[in-house]
């Protein structure tokens, strides 16, 4: 039989394909804006008759229907990184947030009996290959373990490259969709962002490879790189910002010392501009995350440069990125990946970027010591730069009462008396 006519047998509609999910058993959803919009949506139609279903995702950016209070008899969200529409959820008990190194999420999901996976692909090419487009992530693996794959054909997904591709063979129900993806628009950068992204940048040296996040401080940095030259890309995600350098020719990838030439990432958050430009692209490469987040993997681009988010950092150099006290907020995601990597990477360098405040500017960012029950994202042992818009500190080989003064020297004004009476109390030096 040919892959067209294994394609036409596979064929159904949405609510015929979810009846396959039974009360009890475990459903992994495509991750972030690769999410199966249609089948989600069925998935939730049909809650009446389903109990105690659990939905493992990592960040939900569709409306998360399925964590809404009244839901929980019928879904209990698994989260190892937690958005504004699952936040909630957790933190009320009525889902579930598990820490996970974002590289180790695929050996995760083979540990567990994955009965269903909804995934979104593709249409098929003339060789019966859908791609996985946005997300390979931890999706191509949920597909390869999950004893069932019911997949949304979106002629919209774009066709990417790299280890991406799933065959027609390869799924169990395919449901045809022509819908616009998810999208993630660029935000409104504020001045205190602007400043943070210029420090940052001063960080960025030619021929680095770059990890770089999502949200403002990220887009801010991309903004101050175009002066920089033979820039590379490996990183967890790319958005919007990174294909306007890279059609600067800032970012050409000629430097980099692992996949030369290429784009590396493992999922995509952006607009349609940022689809467009990676469909059918053999400059950008997609794969699966425990190869492009795997430290030992990124540490061998030469100059890999990290650039992370954080919530808080203390004057030893811990840094929470994903809990507010003890709330879960987010998750460990891929920054202690590309920290570890980019330090074992020859002229490597990490960098934990955030704004000095929180709350309107009424409490400081940094910290003698993390708020109780803060988890510790990154270990001070592997800290190398902290940013704000007060400039940058470097930690690496600074004794704890010197990474204390260099961490106050980039803290809000308003707070440095205060800091620095706290550190004295702290090193015995009143």
């Amino acid at each position: 039989m040919n892959w067209q006519d294994i394609y036409k047998n596979k064929l159904t509609t949405a609510e015929k394909a979810l009846q396959v999910v039974q009360s009890g058993q475990r459903v992994v959803f495509a991750h972030a804006c690769g999410e199966p919009q249609v089948l989600v949506e069925e998935l939730v139609a049909q809650a009446n008759r389903l109990k105690n279903v659990e939905i493992f995702h990592m960040v939900a950016m569709g409306k998360a229907k399925y964590c809404q209070p009244g839901m929980e008899k019928h879904f209990r969200h698994h989260s190892i990184f937690l958005g504004g529409s699952t936040r909630k959820a957790v933190n009320e008990g009525r889902a579930d947030y598990t820490p996970c190194f974002l590289h180790e999420s695929p050996r995760l999901l083979r540990s567990l009996p994955i009965d269903v996976s909804l995934i979104q692909v593709s249409r098929p090419d003339r060789h019966g290959y859908c791609s996985l487009g946005v997300s390979v992530d931890y999706t191509k693996t949920a597909a390869e373990v999950a004893k069932v794959v019911i997949a949304e054909a979106n002629d919209q997904m774009p066709r990417t490259l790299g280890d991406s591709h799933i065959h027609v063979s390869e799924i169990d129900y395919l449901v045809e969709t022509s819908i616009p993806l998810i999208e993630l628009f660029p935000p409104v950068l504020t001045e205190v962002e602007e400043k943070i992204g210029y420090h940052v940048a001063q960080l960025v040296e030619d021929g680095a490879t770059l990890q770089l996040g999502i949200g403002a401080i990220p887009d801010a940095v991309l903004h101050f790189l175009k002066d920089k030259k033979n820039l590379g890309i490996h990183s967890e995600l790319i958005s919007d910002g990174v294909v306007d350098l890279i059609e600067k020719g800032v970012i050409n990838n000629s430097a980099k010392t692992l996949h030369n030439g290429k784009v590396v990432a493992t999922f995509l958050m952006g607009t349609k501009k940022l689809y467009d430009f990676v469909d059918d692209n053999p400059f950008v490469e997609m794969y699966p995350v425990d190869y492009t987040n795997d430290p030992y993997v990124i540490a061998k681009n030469i100059k890999m440069t990290a650039i992370n988010s954080a919530l808080q950092v203390d004057f030893t150099g811990q840094v929470c990125a994903e809990s507010i006290g003890s709330k879960q907020y987010s998750g460990t995601g891929g920054q202690v990946d590309f920290v570890r990597g980019a330090n074992l990477s020859p002229g490597g360098r990490s960098v934990i970027a955030l704004p000095s405040t929180a709350m309107g500017g009424k409490l400081s960012r940094i910290v003698p010591y993390l708020d109780q029950g803060a988890a510790v994202t990154t270990l001070r042992n592997e800290v190398h730069y902290v940013a704000t818009e007060y400039g940058y500190a470097e930690l690496k080989g600074k004794c704890l009462r010197q990474r204390a003064e260099a961490l106050i020297g980039i803290a809000h004004p308003d707070f440095r008396e205060k800091l620095t009476q706290e550190s004295k109390k702290m090193f015995n030096q009143l």
